[in-house]
């Protein structure tokens, strides 16, 4: 399961990855967020007996043989003690592929990575985080008033597409370029990949009002889009 953290603004601070055995909740993050996430839970500690503790030494996450669920999985929570046995398991059926193919997966399903395909002002009705990994009918978690009036008032001001970029030019954009409609810069640009089917892909946050079907530019390339957030 997918869960977000938001400021008091709604605007996204974590993304976690959750598995929960009965006894113990198990998060997954990046590495250079686990300081500040602690930080966050240690404060949000009241009347419940819960300890906060750090298991990357004790525990690595795989990706699992199989077809891609909503989250990127199936993902494989395996003690140290037994990751080189649970690989060679998994290799024995299944041909390993590097984090360049997982990436390109993820952009292609449309999934944004916290940080590198969205900035400090991103709220998740951006990037269709809603009933995913915010809840809309559970209330009194920090963030939600900027959520629900997003949601029932108004559009957001941004949205995330999926570009497809002309395949003809050898170089790809890079993390950060400006998106262009008819030279008036509309976005920026997150993460960029070739996808073995699609070609090249990359995900960017653009405005709201960008029209759906125009064809977009970075470097100098062209993209069209493919909506993964509703524009109305």
């Amino acid at each position: 399961r997918e869960a977000l953290i938001l400021d008091p603004q709604g605007h996204i601070e974590q993304q976690l990855f959750l598995v929960d055995d009965g006894e113990t909740t198990y998060l997954h993050l990046d590495g250079e967020k686990v300081t500040s996430l602690m930080a966050y839970l240690e404060s949000m500690k009241f009347m419940l007996r819960v300890e906060v503790k750090d298991v990357s030494s004790d525990f690595a996450i795989l990706r699992a043989p199989g077809k891609s669920d909503d989250i990127g999985g199936p993902y494989a929570l395996v003690p140290r003690a037994e990751l080189q046995e649970t690989e060679d398991a998994f290799n024995s059926s299944n041909l390993q592929v590097g984090m360049w193919a997982i990436e390109a997966e993820r952009i292609a399903q449309g999934r944004a990575r916290i940080s590198l395909d969205t900035d400090h002002k991103t709220i998740p009705n951006e990037i269709g985080a809603l009933n995913k990994a915010v809840h809309m009918k559970k209330g009194c978690y920090r963030g939600q008033e900027t959520v629900a009036k997003v949601f029932n008032l108004g559009h957001p001001p941004r949205r995330l597409v999926l570009l497809h970029l002309d395949g003809s030019n050898v170089e790809l954009p890079k993390h950060g370029d400006a998106v262009y409609l008819d030279g008036k810069e509309v976005g920026t640009l997150g993460t960029v990949a070739r996808h073995y089917e699609l070609g090249p892909i990359a995900l960017a946050l653009v405005k709201r009002n960008t029209p759906p079907t125009s064809t977009l530019t970075v470097a100098g390339i062209a993209a069209s889009q493919e909506i993964l957030v509703p524009v109305e």
